[in-house]
């Protein structure tokens, strides 16, 4: 068994656990902002609970009510919502550990956009993450952000300038990717640096039988507000590297930008209604809008006339592409690759319904076709992944020359 199988079960376990772990996350997040917002006042309430709500789940009612500080004294059973925010980042963070620092060449670096060493292009990315939290937790301590808009509206302005950054020192798919990570960032960070140490002084000054500081449930609720409207676009940037057409055009960085907007309409509208203010329609046209402007820019062409940006032709192999490049199986696997599926993962594809290569993957030249040696053996190699159906009707014989060349150039 090679270690480019393992090394992509690896990958797949880690991404199994860090969308499990999300679900999680985003679940009980949700669940808690309506909660917060569905709560009703009635004159028999006991002194401290801001409201209540009853709720039918699973056969049975739920009776639930919320302390505004804290209940006059500790319940004996406290449930405390953590592990999922941590376990989330922690197995985001080791899915760019094994997919875009073990494989920065192919996936971190665009030599077409910057070029930069691996350590280097490495150490860019944990200190723009690093650099998100410390920039929005100073703004959230700032006067700024005593005003909730104020502070949504520069909030906005940096990660619109942060997903500009981005795209011009890293690839397209790594940039919308980054632009995630920079944003889920501050979601844990949130959770760990301030919602979490200000309940537990909460806690602390119950035990203690002090009265709890108000000001500590307002900053936590401020800044679970924040990751309640920062969920979706997420969601979205981290699905992005499947498709080209949001990250491997010019405007990547403004489709980006619009889709923050999008998550704030989108949860806007369910805000409302599980406040009980109505349901405002209008947002959903305005998603729609700005949906109808992503699809719009994706398609447009940048300053320079290019429409994808694409790899140059004449670009040096590395080292590494050049070893696959010279191996004696090298001359029958560009014939395999130029004549069954070049006509996809070209600069201009060729088949009927393909607007942009699938997930940005270009197989035209020596190079890039060495370039993705790892992918050719486990999606065409090894496995029937591609082409889908089979549609260009490679024979085995093709797909066990695919993978003797990569075993061999891999030795």
């Amino acid at each position: 068994m090679t270690s480019a199988i393992m090394w992509d079960w690896l990958a797949f376990g880690v991404r199994w656990v860090h969308v499990i772990t999300a679900i999680a996350w985003i679940g009980s997040s949700f669940y808690f902002i309506a909660l917060d917002l569905g709560l009703r006042k009635s004159p028999d309430l006991p002194r401290g609970v801001h409201g209540e709500e009853w709720q039918v789940h699973g056969g049975g009612f739920y009776h639930v009510r919320k302390y505004l500080v804290a209940p006059p004294e500790l319940p004996e059973h406290l449930t405390w919502f953590k592990w999922e925010s941590y376990a989330t980042w922690l197995s985001g963070f080791a899915m760019l550990c094994v997919v875009y620092y073990a494989g920065a060449d192919l996936y971190l670096i665009d030599p077409n956009v910057l070029e930069l060493p691996v350590w280097g292009a490495i150490a860019l990315s944990l200190a723009s993450i690093a650099f998100g939290w410390i920039v929005y937790d100073l703004l959230c301590k700032s006067p700024v952000g005593r005003s909730t808009t104020g502070l949504m509206i520069v909030l906005y302005g940096v990660l619109v300038a942060m997903a500009f950054g981005y795209t011009q020192v890293f690839s397209g798919r790594a940039a919308l990717l980054h632009v995630g990570a920079f944003t889920a960032t501050i979601m844990s960070a949130n959770v760990f640096m301030i919602i979490i140490p200000n309940q537990k002084k909460v806690v602390a000054d119950l035990l203690a039988g002090r009265a709890p500081d108000p000001a500590l449930g307002a900053q936590a609720k401020q800044r679970s507000l924040h990751n309640n409207y920062l969920t979706l676009p997420v969601l979205f940037l981290m699905l992005s590297n499947h498709y080209p057409l949001a990250f491997a055009t010019p405007w990547n960085w403004a489709i980006a930008s619009l889709v923050f907007l999008m998550g704030v309409t989108i949860r806007h509208f369910f805000n409302e209604m599980h406040a009980g203010r109505g349901k405002p329609w209008w947002t959903w046209l305005l998603t729609a809008a700005l949906f109808a402007a992503v699809v719009w820019l994706s398609a447009q062409p940048g300053p320079d006339g290019v429409r994808v940006r694409e790899a140059d032709y004449d670009a040096p192999m590395t080292a590494l592409q050049a070893r696959f490049a010279d191996d004696p199986h090298f001359e029958g696997v560009r014939d395999t690759v130029l004549a069954r599926c070049s006509m996809c993962h070209a600069r201009e594809p060729l088949w009927e319904g393909i607007a942009a290569p699938p997930k940005g993957v270009l197989l035209e030249t020596d190079r890039d076709i060495a370039a993705h040696a790892r992918e050719i053996y486990l999606q065409a190699g090894i496995t029937h992944a591609m082409p889908p159906a089979n549609v260009t009707f490679v024979e085995p014989a093709e797909r066990a020359h695919l993978a003797a060349w990569y075993e061999s150039a891999s030795r």
